[in-house]
């Protein structure tokens, strides 16, 4: 039986209201909060969330605070929750909405740093009742198993199929409660591997399901292939201060303070290095040199900070690993 959007929508949202979890950020509808747990829960597991967004608020408890504070010390506050430009974007777009407001339209936090379309209709939803709908991982494995859709999800065309669905979903009741329901189907019912479906309220409407192809949808994204990258970092160390620069050289940590060197795209891994490293798709061979063994690093603004400062201004865990191995 083809399910039908405002049955899907009455289904989802009675669910929802019997089996939500209570959780910190659904205590509030303070935009500033939801976008805070919004940012951190990206990446990162709910469980692992809860401790840093309380701690987080209790340093920074309202957007103010937040854009007035500096860059090291947000850095410090989101240390252990990685994907450090989600906190440099946080911060930027603190301080664009501490002289502007809070923008109520998606379309409006859209403009915002940091803000893609998922973040922009989650929080316009939650905070603002607009009537949108969000598209993120759990969303996009629940409606592509209701609706049996085997689609190209990272493509543009096929996301917005989806986007679609979501969107008229949101229309058909409350944003407030379908957007947080489909999230909370896909985290805790309709899961990536040995979904419970017989808890699912949308079990007797659902295509993948009739149809035995539960374990084949959503599509799965093409794996991106990684890059061997080489890296020679130069430590130069004066009066216990290393110096920086801020990286324009090497496509990892971009735009962020680390050691100044070279670096090289490879295709096979170099025979010697003194440390590896992986950021996303880059498998990164480290070869460290230090300022005895090189001339000019090269010739841009540096800036010397101390090892204590290091996790401030950067707290990427491989400069650490280069600094252990140094020492």
């Amino acid at each position: 039986m083809k399910p039908t959007i405002p049955e899907l929508s009455k289904l989802l949202l009675s669910w929802y209201k019997a089996n939500q979890r209570d959780l910190p950020w659904r205590k509030s509808r303070d935009a500033y909060r939801i976008w805070i747990s919004e940012v951190m829960l990206q990446q990162t597991t709910v469980v692992a969330v809860i401790p840093f967004y309380e701690r987080f608020l209790t340093r920074f408890p309202d957007v103010h605070t937040l854009a007035k504070a500096p860059q090291e010390d947000v850095l410090e506050a989101w240390a252990g929750l990685g994907y450090y430009s989600r906190a440099r974007n946080l911060h930027r777009a603190a301080q664009q909405i501490s002289v502007s407001g809070f923008p109520q339209k998606a379309a409006e936090l859209l403009e915002l740093s940091g803000f893609g379309p998922y973040t922009s209709r989650a929080v316009a939803s939650l905070a603002f009742d607009e009537s949108v709908g969000v598209l993120d991982g759990n969303v996009i494995r629940v409606l592509s198993r209701v609706m049996g859709l085997p689609l190209k999800w990272w493509t543009t065309k096929d996301r917005q199929i989806l986007q679609d669905i979501s969107d008229q979903m949101a229309n058909a009741e409350s944003s407030y409660f379908i957007n947080q329901g489909l999230m909370e189907l896909g985290a805790t019912v309709c899961t990536p591997h040995s979904p419970a479906c017989l808890l699912c309220p949308w079990a007797k409407y659902c295509v993948a399901r009739a149809e035995n192809k539960i374990a084949k949808l959503p599509l799965k994204k093409p794996r991106r292939e990684s890059e061997i990258w080489i890296w020679d970092p130069i430590l130069i160390v004066k009066k216990d201060k290393l110096a920086l620069v801020q990286n324009n050289y090497v496509p990892f940590l971009k735009g962020q303070w680390i050691f100044p060197g070279t670096a090289k795209k490879a295709l096979l891994k170099p025979m010697k290095f003194d440390v590896k490293h992986s950021i996303t798709h880059h498998e990164i061979y480290i070869r460290i040199k230090d300022s005895l063994e090189s001339k000019d690093p090269q010739k841009k603004a540096i800036q010397w900070v101390s090892q204590k400062e290091l996790k401030k201004i950067n707290p990427s865990s491989m400069l650490q690993k280069i600094l252990q191995k140094k020492s």
